[in-house]
């Protein structure tokens, strides 16, 4: 059995998120693709809990462009079930850095997935750009 790591990034954040009908598929299990889009909604919930928001990067002229995503299916979410997201920056680049993810279960004992989001530092032309400093101090703390 998963369980959630002791030696998880930190700062976390733990997304709670139930799950919709229209998330299932025919199996009535979480479509694959939707661990992704979790991924996605707690990643932002990060940012937000760092004081910014992806609006606010843009703003200042930073894109996040995900350049690489994997996810791990270990067992199954269904309808209405409760999951948190865990989230986390654990790895930062001279240009990029790299997002964890568990997909654990309502009593937080079992991870039902994991991943991790590779995500480029880019300007408005899509070039690479260093981590801003201050993205790197806000995300740290």
């Amino acid at each position: 059995m998963n369980t959630p790591s002791n030696h998880f990034p930190l700062p976390e954040i733990w997304h709670a998120h139930r799950v919709s009908y229209g998330e299932t598929d025919a199996m009535g299990v979480v479509y694959y693709a939707n661990y992704l889009h979790w991924f996605e909604m707690a990643r932002s919930g990060y940012i937000r809990q760092q004081g910014m928001s992806y609006v606010l990067i843009e703003q200042r002229g930073v894109y996040l462009p995900v350049f690489s995503a994997s996810c791990r299916y270990f067992r199954p979410a269904r309808f209405d079930d409760l999951v948190f997201i865990r989230a986390a920056i654990s790895n930062w680049g001279r240009a990029s850095f790299t997002f964890d993810y568990e997909v654990i279960n309502e009593d937080k004992s079992v991870v039902l997935a994991m991943g991790q989001t590779g995500h480029a530092c880019v300007n408005e032309k899509g070039r690479p750009v260093r981590v801003p400093s201050w993205l790197k101090k806000i995300c740290s703390e």
